[in-house]
This record gives C-alpha cells, structure tokens and sequence, in this order.
C-alpha cells in the first residue's frame, strides 16, 4: 500500500513536466502562417490554399499594352479578365473553376499543400502542387482544318510543383517547375514546325511586406522548352503592388503578358512592350 501511495505521489510530480515537454515541442513545431498574402502571387499561384469550408472570388483583369496617351496607355484598349471561384475541401485541398474572355477559356484548376514549413525548421520548405484543365471553347475552325478537329483539340493542361520559403516576416520567395501541354498548337503555314505540344517551364516569385498591409511583389516564368525559330517566345516579367486585408486582397502591378491562363502565358507570350493589370480576391 506504502508503496502505492508513493507511485501516486511521483506520477502528480511526473506527468505535468511530461506535459510542459509535449506543448513545448509541438509549440516549437508551429507551421509558419502567411508566406504569401493570397493563393496568386501575381499570375502564379503560391503554396497558399483558402482553410476547409473557405470559398474565394478571383477577379483577373489586365488591360490592353501600353502604346501611347490616345488609348490612355492600354485602358482604352481591349481587355482581357478572368473570373474564378476557389472553395477549400479541407485546409490543405483546393479546387477552383474560372472563365477568361480571350479565346473563350473554361478552366477547373485544383492545389494541395503537401508540406508545410514550421517555425523550428524541421520543415524547412512548404511545397504545393497545382495543376488545371483548360478548355478552348473558340469555333472549330480556330483549331485548322474542319476535317481534322476533334473536341479534344480545345484541352490543354498544366500542372506545377511550387516550393515556398518564408525567409522572415517581410520576405518569402517561391520557385516553381511547371509542366504545360497543349493537345492542339499552331503550326506555321508553310512547314509543318511551330509551337510544341509539351513545354517546361520555370517560374520564380518573391514578395517583400513593406509596412503594414502594403508589400512589394515580383515574379518571373522561363520557358525552358525551345520553339520553333520563327516562334519568339518571350519571358514573363511582372512587378507589383499588393494591399491585403483579412477579408480583400488587392493587387495592381505591370506585366508584359496578358493571357492569365498559366500555360498560354508560359509558351505563347510575345510581347516585348508592357501593360497595366489588376487582380482582386475576396475571401468569404
């Protein structure tokens, strides 16, 4: 019984120290919160997915290219916009669908966080990956000859490994390989080269919280994939400003491509002059 009695009085002693060391631990093991502000970055999406339950509203907009006053610098020009919806199926699964007013672009996109970076390191990274379906829902004859169409022509696909670090709690960076095909690509008129059906690609981002809700954004896409010689693809280069609150995020920046849809911007931008976009998100 004595002895009994002094196992009951050593375990009151005992089980809170073991306690105090298992909130330690996981206290230490914390993932990092708020690598990027939203799920984009400016085009690319980030590690980021909206929590289970959560549903987001995408607003894409970017304006005509920046030729001179008499279109007001690309605002009086023809626009291109996206307009997407976003729900969480549990805090690390998204999936999405959106339209784009150019080339009429009905896409379902999907993201899952697969690792998240903790607070003491032992998740250095957070990792996510991306990937979408896009339909090109244009006239049949926009994809060659009539005789040769098939409704599989209008697909292409996307799908994107994107690794994340928050460096400390003003600065994140992310660099993302991608992977973008095409089932139907334009081909020159005269030979039978042009663009390729599958591309690789590389993309990288950062952002820079600046003061309070104001933070500095930047990001860059190399097709890594070599076109045909007449087909100058072009790098994607965007710098941008990103206001968030907890409800809205707004961003403003100013790009040289325009087409949203992540594999079209990859593999098909030619632009060498600039434009001015926006994007909206509304999380509810």
């Amino acid at each position: 019984m004595k002895k009994i009695f002094i196992v009951l009085i050593l375990s009151l002693f005992i089980s809170p120290l073991f306690a105090k060391e298992e909130t330690q631990t996981q206290e230490k093991s914390k993932p990092v919160r708020f690598t990027f502000g939203t799920t984009i970055l400016i085009d690319n999406h980030t590690v980021a997915t909206p929590y289970k339950g959560g549903l987001e509203l995408e607003i894409h907009h970017r304006f005509s290219l920046i030729e001179n006053y008499h279109n007001l610098f690309g605002i009086y020009g023809s626009a291109n916009t996206r307009i997407g919806l976003n729900y969480g199926i549990t805090d690390r699964l998204m999936i999405g669908a959106g339209t784009t007013k150019d080339y009429k672009l009905q896409d379902i996109q999907w993201k899952y966080l697969i690792l998240q970076q903790t607070e003491d390191n032992s998740m250095p990274v957070s990792l996510s990956y991306y990937g979408n379906i896009v339909a090109d829902l244009r006239k049949e004859e926009e994809f060659g000859p009539a005789a040769s169409f098939k409704e599989m022509h209008r697909l292409s696909y996307f799908t994107q490994l994107i690794v994340a670090r928050k460096i400390n709690e003003k600065f994140s960076v992310q660099v993302a390989p991608s992977l973008a095909y095409f089932n139907s690509v334009p081909l020159n008129s005269d030979t039978t080269a042009g663009y390729k059906n599958l591309n690789l690609g590389l993309s990288a981002g950062a952002r820079a919280n600046l003061f309070g809700s104001h933070s500095l954004l930047l990001e860059y896409d190399q097709l890594l994939t070599k076109q045909d010689p007449d087909e100058q693809t072009k790098p994607n280069l965007s710098l941008g400003w990103e206001i968030n609150t907890a409800t809205h995020t707004f961003q403003i920046f100013v790009a040289n491509y325009n087409q949203i849809i992540n594999q079209r911007n990859l593999v098909f931008n030619t632009n060498d002059k600039y434009l001015v976009g926006f994007n909206i998100t509304v999380r509810f």
